[in-house]
């Protein structure tokens, strides 16, 4: 149980940014309705400027307050300082950096806004958040994602995000269910 907390704790910075976006994006869109050479839109209206700011932000804002509550909760911390900053930017921005390659390849499959590529919805983000977070802060990662850690996140990860996507859109923060 453990280590099924201490994975979800690590991911909520990576967890959330969607949710943010979805709750506060809209505007002009990230490719400036541009399309590639095949004719297709980069990456399309779903992917906006102000979106990638809120979701980033709000992963942020989420692991800034974690980060207060991990030493009362005996959870690990983000850093310290700018080192802070640095890991929960790798994260956040990760986990929508993920989120806007897989866009992008969509795209390039044809495939319209909001249609769903199974695995590669529920884990794109993980990948992005990950790498990102293994190049800006690669001891911080190393220490905190250990192979367990990992494994679980991947594991569970799929069944978080459908979970949450079904709970958007009931709200009616998202369009589809998945």
């Amino acid at each position: 149980m453990n280590l099924l907390i201490t994975a979800v704790w690590l991911m909520l910075p990576a967890y959330l940014p969607n949710n943010f976006a979805a709750l506060f994006g809209g505007g002009l869109p990230l490719d400036l309705g541009k399309s590639f050479p095949d004719g297709r839109r980069v990456f399309g209206n779903g992917k906006t400027f102000r979106g990638t700011a809120a979701g980033t932000l709000g992963g942020v804002s989420v692991g800034l307050l974690q980060n207060y509550l991990s030493p009362q909760l005996g959870l690990p911390a983000f850093g310290e300082g700018h080192s802070l900053f640095i890991v929960l930017i790798g994260l956040s921005l990760g986990a929508m950096m993920g989120d806007l390659v897989a866009s992008f390849f969509k795209r390039r499959l044809g495939m319209e806004r909001g249609a769903a590529l199974f695995l590669v919805d529920q884990i794109d983000f993980v990948l992005g958040c990950w790498i990102l977070t293994y190049i800006l802060a690669p001891a911080w990662f190393m220490e905190n994602f250990t192979y367990s850690v990992m494994a679980l996140v991947l594991i569970i990860t799929p069944i978080l995000h459908r979970l949450s996507n079904i709970i958007g859109y009931r709200i009616g923060a998202k369009k589809e269910p998945w």
